[in-house]
């Protein structure tokens, strides 16, 4: 099972995936259980990384087709020395890794209301789709300052640096990308499909934690096409998933897949983490970056960020890509549009869904909600009096932190997966309040009333 964090940085090379559960076992099925105790000698490690992770999902590292974080997921926890309960250990996952797929370059009003959800209601032909909303598909292209070992440069001391892509999103000019697409660009420059002459492009705002970047252009607001939003809330594997993009630098490229997965986890450029990541076998690539993902209606469910590459030689399309899902996209969006800045509301716990494994096998106070695993020091979680836990059981591979407090209702509505808290944080701002009924270890219940602070600038 994976810790989920909904507000802290993740250890550097971890998956975010959820090991799907497992068949119910009957009473002689179960597995016996074993204890693992750490000698006397064996020291405190606080702040480091817990390793020990079994039947976890295959190891991500982070990369910039895109990257990605509204709030984060872990899959280790800090070593205290204590004893460890382990019921059927289980073998690990194999090692792939993400690749970039940011492109090298060949060469040199009411904006928020077009921010809500679209919900057209036409199911639409990729042809269809194609002719109406790839003229709002651009290509990005990035300039940095051309140094001194004589590098080919254009007529404005610049040189070529890399690309990606984009989508209009009014008509004012606004135009989603990746961060990592323009991220340290002297210069962004952006062309449209009824012109090859390139427009220079304004950063209006970006934030690393959810790999979200917004430009502005000065242009003529008839030549614009924007690309409807729609709703990535609803999205279940199997549905239709479109992409428009310039894989390598070929413009305005279209494919088709289905979405593969949801609620994936990825690595943000700053170290943090995108939840409810989309999975998709639609072909991306290079130069794919920052382009939308769309269902059979013509509508944003994501933003292409990153892929998954088997390690071998090909650093192409193996058939697993991710998308920055679009309802993260548009409250990043809508804050840069309205302050110029994105802020992540700050918790400080980490925290895991109570699992039917775990409370078939392991007695706590109740049998569903969420364990809180760890509190950080100093945090609004801490202050408030929220209590981490204390001793480690494995079930079925899937590592959990029990002893703690664990929340069973998120302003008054009952909550039963991690997911539910990481969502209600990300979507308040700093100095909310969010309110936790929790149940202690010994039973007794409370409630907690906790304004939340401003998540730390970068999670390493």
């Amino acid at each position: 099972m994976t810790e989920w964090n909904p507000d802290e940085p993740t250890p550097p090379l971890q998956p975010g995936n959820q090991p799907p559960l497992q068949p119910e076992q009957s009473t002689a099925e179960m597995p016996v259980v074993e204890e693992l105790h750490s000698t006397p000698e064996e020291p405190k490690q606080h702040g480091k990384w817990r390793r020990r992770m079994v039947r976890t999902a295959p190891l991500l590292a982070a990369a910039a087709l895109g990257g990605g974080l509204a709030a984060g997921v872990v899959v280790a926890v800090d070593d205290d020395g204590g004893s460890t309960t382990v019921i059927q250990n289980a073998e690990a996952a194999p090692e792939p890794s993400l690749t970039p797929i940011g492109g090298e370059a060949d060469e040199p009003t009411a904006t928020t209301a077009d921010l809500e959800v679209s919900n057209l209601g036409d199911v639409l032909t990729v042809q269809e789709i194609y002719e109406r909303y790839s003229p709002g598909v651009v290509q990005v292209r990035t300039l940095t300052a051309a140094n001194e070992l004589g590098d080919a440069e254009d007529f404005f001391g610049q040189q070529p640096r890399g690309l990606g892509s984009g989508f209009v999103i009014d008509k004012e000019g606004h135009i989603v990308t990746n961060f990592h697409v323009v991220e340290d660009a002297e210069t962004v420059q952006v062309v449209f499909s009824d012109d090859e002459n390139p427009v220079e492009a304004k950063v209006l705002g970006v934030d690393p934690s959810t790999d979200i970047a917004i430009l502005e252009v000065d242009t003529d607001g008839r030549a614009l096409t924007p690309v409807p939003l729609g709703d990535s809330e609803s999205l279940v594997p199997g549905d239709t998933a479109i992409a428009i993009g310039n894989p390598f630098g070929l413009d305005r490229t279209v494919t088709q897949g289905i979405v593969s997965a949801v609620q994936r986890s990825i690595r943000a450029p700053d170290g943090f983490r995108i939840d409810n990541v989309i999975q998709t076998d639609a072909p991306i690539n290079s130069g794919n970056s920052g382009g939308p993902l769309l269902n059979d209606r013509g509508e944003v469910i994501g933003v292409n960020s990153q892929i998954l590459t088997g390690g071998g030689v090909s650093e192409g399309n193996v058939g697993i890509g991710f998308a920055v899902p679009v309802n993260t996209v548009r409250n990043v969006a809508s804050q840069i549009l309205e302050t110029g800045k994105v802020e992540h509301a700050y918790l400080g716990v980490r925290i895991q869904t109570i699992s039917q494994e775990l409370a078939e096998n392991v007695q706590l106070p109740v049998d569903e909600g969420i364990l809180v695993a760890e509190v950080t020091d100093g945090s609004p979680a801490a202050e408030s009096g929220l209590t981490g836990g204390e001793r480690d059981v494995i079930v079925n591979g899937d590592n959990f932190i029990v002893g703690g407090d664990i929340v069973t209702h998120v302003d008054g509505t009952p909550v039963t997966k991690s997911q539910e808290l990481v969502d209600v944080v990300a979507n308040k701002r700093p100095g909310a309040e969010i309110v936790l009924d929790v149940i202690r270890d010994d039973g007794t219940t409370t409630t907690l009333t906790i304004e939340l602070g401003r998540r730390p600038p970068s999670g390493g």
